[in-house]
């Protein structure tokens, strides 16, 4: 039998998640399918922000997804130790899961993984073909020869602990730990008195995060601190694409007229890797338009993207400053003069909302790399910036 949908969002991530959420609230009339290749939408994962990071309205229709929020957070460094203030958020694929679940209903499809996709129609790997008047493709990040990217490789453990943590913040980076090759920190939420979710965090030239190794530095970690591990919980494991350079036409005309989002669609904070501000900014802009043929989604979010991409053309030039200027394990001396600058500003870097006097603010001083080096980096082509290349 042939259904038609009035679109159908293949990959049941929290790109496409936020478009159904969105789209049921603002035009439920629409018939949307959502698809999910395993058991749950979401898969395993933990999605953070900062409050600045969206915007009013968007914190509204947030909220029922997000499990955590706290007041500021704390970095460290060898020689710099910071609290910033400003709301800090978590959404957990589970709470995530269970308001999809809770919303869409039938229209959500589990265990229903993707073969093939065109403009407006989605083949499963059972065989079965299901027609649309368009399709989004979410089905997260895959490497292109046409962007360059280093990565963030993590591995996060969430843990009971045999007593209280003493935390009252999240420590989103502690990078007085060895570096291990590479720049290297560990990130910790405090979800309840006695329980945390720990990462083991790699700024790396290549995927290559041994979760052995990782698992280790979280037990080592954890006793340093003084907390006593009992129960774990659960365990997530990720690599985020950090963009150096790229050809972002040629990047969208491999969709080959396919609308994407998300992780798929290269939108994530090219410095950061967080993704859900940009996935909350396309769902609403998706929702606020008429039902779309294929070649207007296609040029809708391929246009979102690429504004996108131009609007990031800074954060990829601090990207190869970071990868590609001074030794891999003194990378974190970058990081520590960043988070020493004025408050306002790392906001607006999170945000992706640097001014001009903010980027001569962060190029300016005593450079954290050798300064030929850093000059080095900053152009588009060298020959250590080509060996990033994933075919």
């Amino acid at each position: 039998m042939t259904t038609a949908w009035d679109l159908i969002l293949a990959g049941g991530g929290l790109a496409n998640g936020l478009i159904a959420l969105r789209l049921r609230a603002l035009q439920p009339a629409l018939n949307v399918l959502l698809l999910e290749a395993d058991d749950a939408p979401g898969g395993n994962h933990t999605w953070s922000f900062h409050g600045d990071d969206i915007t009013p309205a968007q914190h509204a229709w947030l909220t029922p997804l997000v499990a955590h929020r706290w007041d500021g957070y704390d970095v460290r460094f060898p020689a710099l130790k910071r609290t910033l203030d400003g709301g800090y958020y978590s959404v957990t694929s589970e709470r995530f899961a269970d308001v999809l679940h809770t919303t869409l209903g039938e229209n959500l499809w589990r265990n229903a993984p993707v073969a093939q996709l065109t403009p407006q129609s989605v083949t499963l790997a059972d065989g079965r073909t299901l027609h649309a008047r368009a399709v989004i493709d979410g089905r997260g990040w895959r490497a292109s020869p046409h962007l360059t990217v280093g990565q963030q490789a993590f591995l996060g453990q969430q843990w009971q602990l045999a007593a209280p943590h003493g935390l009252t913040r999240p420590v989103l980076m502690d990078a007085t730990v060895a570096q291990q090759g590479g720049y290297r920190f560990v990130y910790t939420l405090p979800l309840t008195p006695d329980t945390l979710l720990i990462e083991d965090t790699h700024y790396i030239d290549n995927a290559t995060l041994d979760p052995d190794r990782a698992r280790v530095n979280i037990a080592d970690y954890a006793r340093a601190q003084g907390w006593r591990l009992m129960t774990l919980e659960r365990e997530e494991r990720g690599n985020l694409p950090i963009t150096l350079t790229g050809e972002p036409q040629a990047f969208w005309q491999e969709a080959q007229g396919i609308a994407r989002c998300g992780l798929r669609a290269g939108l994530f904070h090219a410095t950061t890797g967080y993704s859900l501000p940009h996935a909350a900014a396309l769902a609403d802009l998706i929702a606020s338009q008429p039902p779309a043929t294929p070649q207007a989604l296609y040029a809708l979010t391929a246009g979102y993207a690429q504004r996108q991409w131009r609007r990031q053309r800074f954060f990829r030039l601090l990207n190869r400053m970071l990868f590609l200027a001074g030794k891999p394990d003194q990378r974190w001396q970058v990081m520590q003069r960043f988070y020493g600058l004025n408050a306002g500003l790392i906001g607006r870097f999170y945000a992706g909302r640097l001014t001009p006097l903010d980027m001569a603010r962060l190029l300016t001083g005593k450079p954290p790399v050798p300064v030929g080096e850093a000059l080095q980096a900053v152009l588009k082509q060298t020959p250590r910036l080509r060996a990033f290349h994933h075919d």
